[in-house]
């Protein structure tokens, strides 16, 4: 049976889910965002930066940020949208069977002023994430609940706790185009993509990936997204954050399942895109 207490990360309100078999997460109201996710050995998954603010003055650096309704600056309103700095409900939670859930939602009506105004549709968005055994899934709705269609993107900007940058890979990627930082576009040529710099990369196809870590395996699925993003800002840029201490990028990578394009959905219509982690 489940076990679902209210607690707080740093001063952010949030729920807490531990399974039958010690799995456990952590989701923040603030963004539901995922801060904590711990596999039933007790390992930590997710990394969050010692320095980013844990008030709700600013998004969250670690963890997993929901990214709606664009990413980056691919659309003309708020970098990588408003879901990751705006206050989500709890909608559902508990567990039987080997499974155990947090349910979260967010519409127009839970929006701060500048955001609904900036944005002004009608939607609801619900986030679920589900543990079971090993592997963590996160489902992710979009309704468009008005009368006119919107376009949007999104992405679920997953950052893992790797503890050493050099002893990490990714496999699966092996010739799948690309477009990196520098707008240019590339076909991956080797098997594993290893980490030596700076490295952006938006991913055109979404193939299962595997995580090789100096401890740990994991495998990366997806349905429904566009693209895999993998992204470690490197040496310079990680001295620029003022929300990451100068040596946190060895410690973590993101890799992201994203719809980075904008597109359209249809007045009445829903979205879906499912996401599984598995420790091996």
């Amino acid at each position: 049976m489940a076990v679902v207490t209210n607690t707080e990360y740093g001063a952010l309100p949030a729920v807490q889910i531990t399974a039958a078999d010690g799995s456990q997460a952590t989701v923040s109201l603030f963004g539901a965002h995922l801060l904590s996710w711990k596999t039933g050995d007790g390992k930590e998954r997710l990394f969050v930066s010692a320095q980013t603010p844990l008030d709700g003055s600013k998004a969250i650096r670690g963890g997993v940020p929901v990214i709606f309704p664009q990413f980056n600056v691919r659309g003309p309103g708020l970098r990588h949208g408003f879901a990751r700095v705006s206050t989500w409900r709890l909608t559902g939670s508990g567990g039987d069977g080997g499974q155990s859930f947090l349910e979260f939602g967010l519409n127009q009506n839970d929006l701060a002023p500048e955001h609904a105004q900036a944005w002004p549709h009608a939607f609801e968005l619900t986030l679920r994430f589900t543990l079971h055994g090993d592997a963590l899934d996160a489902q992710f709705t979009v309704h468009n609940s008005g009368a006119q269609a919107f376009p949007f993107g999104l992405a679920l900007h997953t950052y893992y706790d790797v503890g050493q940058l050099a002893a990490t890979s990714i496999s699966g990627l092996q010739h799948m185009r690309c477009t990196d930082h520098h707008n240019e576009t590339l076909t991956q040529e080797h098997p594993a993509l290893h980490f030596t710099e700076k490295l952006d990369r938006l991913y055109q196809s979404t193939p299962t990936l595997t995580l090789n870590t100096a401890n740990a395996t994991l495998r990366l699925e997806q349905q429904g997204f566009d693209n895999w993003v993998v992204w470690n800002p490197g040496q310079d840029d990680a001295r620029a954050l003022v929300d990451l201490a100068d040596d946190e990028y060895l410690r973590f990578v993101c890799i992201e399942p994203a719809c980075a394009d904008q597109r359209p959905l249809a007045a009445g219509a829903k979205w879906t895109g499912k996401h599984r982690i598995a420790a091996d």
